[in-house]
């Protein structure tokens, strides 16, 4: 009977679901439109427009209507869901303020403000923020298929990094918690307030070099090392095949994880990180131990040595711990970038099929003794 390793890896990322088909014209609105507002309590013709996140026609109005008073007014398509408009220092969500609004079933609007503390719902805080809300300025509205939430800002300018989301269709946030789930969109603009103009935000500047380390270190020592152990431990029967796979596998995962090291270090030294000194000892140690175990295999003495069973624990309880201590790093600098549940899960997915193959093989042996 062969033996097959067979590993799915899904790409998890955020999804985006289009919008159903909007039933009426008047959902689609432009910076032209007439704004179908009455009972505002500031001059709604003082307001400027901008088309800010054009996909999802979402539109927003705002204005220095009073002295270090800023006025707002975000439209978009009413899909059963909540609209939000986030402020950021840096153009990223973690650590932003958001005012968010939804209609609920009973028709009375509903919004309030955010403290965007993770990427997690749990982390999401509803009533906290450092925006200076003008007291009674905050609701939201359905007009036409649309919604309209309006707020006033106390600020001498407020932030100009802009983050635009939209929540899954068919949820509303509901007492006592209000606890939102994760956006089913989202964008990220800066704007020039005096002018109008915005630039939407690709990304931050370092993101690719953040998610490479990330991959790199994931497949090197949290996949493919693993793999390769299991080759080692139970296709024994095949020689010198299994050998030459294990050699293969654990090579190509020291390469991968070096990589993923690599660009760890040059990552700290462009964003002056200062929370992960933990994480990278942790990860100069399970180089350490890769570098030890491929100078292991140039020292391995002959099977008929009387060294050999020394040598063996040490390269496999040397492997184990290496294992380990690589998945525990790659789960905690998922931690440290606020990743989100989708590279957890993602992982987390992998590394239960991992372990449940190696619990059948384990089975699979004590049954052949």
């Amino acid at each position: 009977m062969r033996l097959y390793f067979s590993v799915s890896f899904i790409f998890f990322g955020l999804i985006s679901l289009q919008l159903p088909p909007l039933s009426t014209q008047q959902a689609t609105e432009t910076c032209s439109s007439t704004l179908p507002l009455n009972d505002l309590t500031f001059d709604s013709t003082l307001l400027q427009c901008v088309e800010a996140w054009t996909p999802q026609n979402y539109i927003l109005r705002y204005a220095k209507t009073v002295e270090n008073t800023w006025s707002f007014i975000l439209s978009a398509p009413d899909s059963g869901a909540y609209i939000g408009i986030g402020f950021s220092t840096n153009g990223q969500m973690t650590g932003a303020s958001a005012v968010v609004g939804w209609i609920p079933t009973d028709g009375r609007g509903q919004a309030k403000q955010y403290l965007l503390g993770g990427k997690s719902p749990g982390e999401v805080k509803p009533d906290q923020g450092d925006l200076k809300i003008v007291n009674g300025s905050l609701k939201i509205e359905s007009v036409s298929s649309r919604l309209y939430m309006s707020f006033q800002l106390t600020a001498e300018l407020p932030r100009q990094s802009l983050l635009y989301a939209m929540g899954p269709a068919g949820f509303i946030p509901s007492s006592p918690g209000f606890t939102l789930r994760e956006h089913r969109d989202m964008t990220t603009t800066t704007i020039n307030y005096n002018t109008g103009s915005q630039s939407v935000v690709k990304g931050s500047p370092h993101s690719k070099l953040r998610k490479t380390h990330g991959l790199m270190n994931m497949f090197g020592w949290g996949i493919l090392i693993i793999i390769g152990a299991l080759v080692a431990r139970h296709m024994k029967q095949w020689k010198p095949t299994w050998f030459y796979a294990h050699i293969a596998l654990q090579t190509t995962g020291f390469l991968l994880g070096l990589t993923g090291i690599i660009c760890g270090l040059v990552l700290e030294n462009r964003t002056e990180a200062n929370n992960v000194s933990k994480h990278k000892g942790l990860g100069i140690t399970i180089f350490v131990m890769g570098i030890l175990q491929v100078l292991a295999l140039l020292a391995r003495p002959d099977k008929d040595s009387k060294y050999r069973k020394y040598w063996n624990w040490y390269h496999h309880n040397v492997g184990r711990v290496m294992i380990i201590l690589a998945i525990s790093n790659i789960f905690y600098g998922i931690h440290l970038a606020d990743a989100g549940s989708s590279w957890n899960g993602g992982y987390g997915f992998v590394v239960a099929v991992l372990v449940l193959a190696a619990i059948g093989l384990e089975v699979r042996k004590f049954k052949n003794k």
